[in-house]
């Protein structure tokens, strides 16, 4: 059966700001991550890392309102090969957490473009560029974006971008919020190309179950995870 759901995930870049004042749609869900559920109170997830400072969590959550930790974004990930390969950082965890648990037609992105520029980097001031450290699983935001996008497809859902801003490092298709009431096409991908990133990340076996993947990263080959990443992009 065909899902209606919208899923927006909602970042913390001085654009998600604009999502404050949408009407939301009935079938829609608001995954906000770390910072972003002080964007607007109706979230219906909030979703972050284990190193989120507790300050900075939720001060009040309502009825159907949860908070998403790694106990359950983690074996999501897992359903889809793992952090290792699908990037680790909270906009692309909590796009599989979306999928596996919520199964949307649409994950539609707002304030998430990675893209760090001027004094307010985030909507609340200064923030910390997670994406951008040094780190082996984030050697191409696109390339990971683009695994996303082409995973979501596999399972009949559409990844947008509802950015109005310039630059980018998602590579899925930009639309307005008002187009999520339409029926949004499904982005095209190559399968051959999907086939063979997953199988050489099958091959590679850098699934790292407990997500804890920087106590193995030593064992990572970087070439890999390169060839992996053109893999993905060639998909899309």
């Amino acid at each position: 059966m065909k899902s209606d759901l919208i899923v927006l995930i909602l970042g913390s870049a001085p654009d998600a700001m604009r999502a404050a004042i949408w009407p939301k749609p009935e079938a829609c869900k608001i995954v906000s991550v770390n910072n972003a559920w002080r964007v607007r109170d109706d979230w219906d997830y909030n979703i972050f890392p284990d190193d989120f400072p507790s300050e900075n969590w939720p001060d009040r959550v309502g009825p159907g309102q949860t908070v998403i930790t790694s106990d359950s974004y983690v074996p999501a990930n897992n359903q889809y090969g793992g952090i290792v390969y699908a990037g680790a950082t909270m906009a692309f965890n909590a796009g599989y957490w979306a999928l596996s648990a919520l199964k949307p037609r649409v994950l539609a992105y707002l304030g998430c473009d990675m893209v760090y520029e001027g004094q307010k980097t985030h909507f609340y001031g200064q923030g910390e560029p997670d994406p951008l450290r040094e780190d082996v699983t984030l050697s191409s935001l696109e390339a990971k974006s683009a695994r996303l996008m082409t995973l979501a497809a596999r399972q009949h859902c559409a990844c947008v971008n509802l950015s109005e801003k310039k630059e980018s490092r998602l590579l899925f298709p930009r639309v307005s919020h008002k187009a999520l009431s339409t029926d949004i096409p499904i982005p095209g991908y190559d399968p051959d190309f999907a086939s063979r990133a997953l199988g050489l990340e099958q091959e590679a076996g850098y699934l790292v179950e407990d997500g804890r993947y920087w106590e193995h990263d030593a064992s990572f080959d970087p070439a890999v995870l390169a060839t992996i990443d053109e893999l993905w992009m060639s998909a899309v």
